[in-house]
Parts: C-alpha cells; structure tokens; sequence
C-alpha cells in the first residue's frame, strides 16, 4: 500500500495532502490507485477494486481452463478435423482415418461397420 499526493485539480489540498491510496497485490502485479477528497474512502475503494480484479483475473483463468478442455474436444472445426467426407454427387463416402470409400448410399442405410474396419 503507498500514499500519494493526488493529481489533477484541487489546488494547494490535493497537492498539500496525500489521500490518494495505491494498493498492489504482489504475486500477480496488480495495483489499484484511487484519488479523492478522504483518505479511509480511497483505501477502501481501492482495495474493493483490487479485490474486483483479482475476482475477474481468478475466473478468466477458470473459463480459459474450461474453454482449452472444449477445444481439445471438439476441434477447430476446420477441413483436417474431418474423419468422414459424404459426397451425394458421386454416391461416395470416405474415411479419411481408415483411407476406406463406399457408396453413401450403403453408409447411411447403416452399413457403417464396412468402411471403419
């Protein structure tokens, strides 16, 4: 916590006094400053708002925890996630794991076990 003489306007009080307040939390950087008229106000408001981040900075690293999990799960969504192609066109579906083709028709009629093996 440091002490500090405020900035801005005010004239010989806020340049004479030091009410503004600057709190630091140490293991991850974060500081919080606030500056106004009374000192237990500013120490209060500051460590309120340090509080506040360290909350935020505690569930952004949650979420990002959950969200790499989902990622890893679902994929990026892009073409080489593919494992199976169906093109109706050509009657062909492919198995891009197995390198096996057979006709749509047979796969969606449920004769799946022929191009996984």
């Amino acid at each position: 916590m440091e002490w500090f003489s405020g900035t801005g306007n005010g004239g010989q009080h806020r340049n004479k006094h030091q009410n503004s307040c600057r709190v630091f939390h140490v293991p991850t950087g974060l500081c919080e400053a606030r500056q106004g008229r009374k000192r237990e106000n500013n120490l209060r408001e500051a460590k309120a708002a340090l509080i506040a981040s360290l909350e935020a900075l505690v569930d952004q690293n949650k979420h990002s925890d959950i969200n790499q999990e989902r990622r890893k799960q679902i994929g990026s969504g892009m073409r080489g996630d593919k494992v199976i192609t169906i093109r109706f066109q050509d009657d062909k579906t492919v198995h891009h794991e197995t390198g096996r083709t057979m006709s749509t028709k047979r796969y969606l009629k449920g004769f799946m076990n022929e191009i996984w093996m």
